[in-house]
């Protein structure tokens, strides 16, 4: 009788060492066969991707788990921890575009967040995002006098007859999705019923304006495509702020930066900019950035470019390779001058005319709106270079300028980019591959 309970043991303690769970506490092991119906049953999955012999992901691991045994005590049902191995798992690893490991997404209602977490790894910072995201953003009025709007944000209104609908479900889907991007509130019933003569309807109320400034939503209100696409439109703007804290978000996504740099008291070059850019270069998102940045905060950059606060505003082009400064910030008044900004870098003729100079179809009348570094010689490099061929030396400096004095060309290197820096970082994940 021992022996066979020993025998029990045994195999029991075999079966338990090899047998593949799918669970590690409440962490779930996801792969082909379960990845999409977990996310379709849940209200909200965070998944961890990770590589084993990733030492990042070793240690994130048991904080992971500890977190998720403390979020299930709170949500038991709707809150999913996961776990993708995407060394055994390339396909979802490629489906999500996975370039550094430990990587942490989240689902909402089956939907990726545009987000990945960035935060602090910790079991009080995993749980605390997690029960944060489970709080609705939706502001509810229960009267019209007590819709208090901040106007320091965008505002999405929604004039909805009940709860219980369709409509009110589709709102309440893309306003979560849309949480972190603008602020959402509803009334139902009586609260609305004044604004509801002609029928339920969804209004855009842009910062810093009123009711006379709303826009509304003409669409579907069943019809989740379209008021996403209708809400991302006005809530994401084609200008967005870089700061500390999106810079490395917005680094990874892999495209150069179109940047003003301002005094944060100075409002009118942002208006400016923000004029200039949706007038002429709208077809260039998702090729370029635009982006505004307070130039006392991001004082390195400047001092990079050898300028300082007192030469503020200023455009430049940081292409994760070198940045270009545009000469003026004036010449953005002028039609299809941040155009042609934008499309010099792409076609390489920026990078090219700061070592060769202007093109010599172009020397003549474009000299006076070059739109490299060289045409400000506070912009260059700090670095000398000496390159010999052909017993003639060429001298890399500051200027840029053919010093016809002496016979040798100086050139510099554009400034290297700075930006580049500010992007995932080696000390927190392993790196994939470097695209940038």
């Amino acid at each position: 009788m021992l022996r066979s309970s020993q025998m029990w043991f045994v195999c029991l303690l075999v079966a338990v060492l090899h047998f593949p769970s799918s669970f590690c506490g409440h962490v779930v092991q996801l792969n082909s066969q379960n990845f999409d119906q977990t996310l379709a049953n849940n209200k909200l999955v965070f998944i961890n991707f990770y590589a084993d012999w990733c030492r990042f992901s070793q240690m994130i691991a048991p904080v992971f788990e500890q977190a998720s045994d403390l979020v299930h005590e709170e949500f038991p049902s709707g809150v999913v921890f996961g776990r993708v191995d995407c060394e055994s798992e390339q396909e979802i690893a490629q489906r999500f575009h996975i370039t550094k490991y430990p990587t942490l997404k989240m689902w909402r209602n089956a939907q990726v967040a545009r987000r990945e977490y960035r935060g602090q790894r910790s079991v009080d910072a995993f749980s605390k995002f997690i029960k944060e995201q489970m709080t609705s953003r939706i502001i509810e009025f229960h009267a019209l006098s007590d819709l208090n709007v901040d106007t320091s944000k965008r505002t999405i209104i929604a004039y909805l007859e009940s709860k219980d609908s369709d409509n009110f479900k589709t709102f309440e889907k893309v306003a979560e999705e849309f949480r972190d991007d603008c602020s959402f509130h509803v009334g139902v019933g009586d609260a609305s019923l004044k604004e509801r003569q002609t029928g339920e309807n969804i209004v855009f109320r842009p910062q810093h304006r009123g009711a006379e400034g709303e826009m509304v939503y003409m669409g579907d209100l069943r019809n989740y495509e379209l008021m996403k696409s209708w809400i991302s439109d006005k809530c994401i703007p084609l200008v967005r702020e870089i700061t500390f804290e999106n810079a490395e978000e917005l680094t990874e996504e892999g495209i150069p930066f179109l940047l003003l740099f301002h005094h944060p008291d100075d409002k009118q070059s942002v208006d400016l900019f923000k004029l200039e850019v949706a007038r002429e270069l709208v077809q260039e998102k998702g090729n370029i950035n635009f982006l505004i940045a307070d130039g006392l905060k991001f004082s390195h950059p400047l001092h990079h470019l050898g300028k300082g606060p007192e030469d503020l505003p200023l455009v430049a082009i940081d292409s994760f390779k070198h940045m270009y400064l545009l000469p003026k910030f004036d010449d953005i008044k002028k039609p299809g001058r941040l155009k042609k900004f934008v499309k010099d870098l792409h076609s390489g003729k920026l990078h090219r005319e700061f070592h060769h100079g202007p093109d010599p179809a172009e020397q003549g009348h474009e000299e006076e709106e070059e739109t490299t570094e060289t045409e400000s010689p506070e912009v260059t490099g700090t670095e000398t270079e000496t390159e010999t061929g052909q017993g003639a030396e060429t001298q890399r400096t500051g200027s840029g300028k053919a010093n016809s004095g002496s016979g040798r060309k100086e050139q510099t290197s554009p400034p290297e980019t700075v930006f580049k820096k500010l992007a995932p970082s080696y000390n927190r994940y392993t790196l994939l591959r470097d695209e940038l």
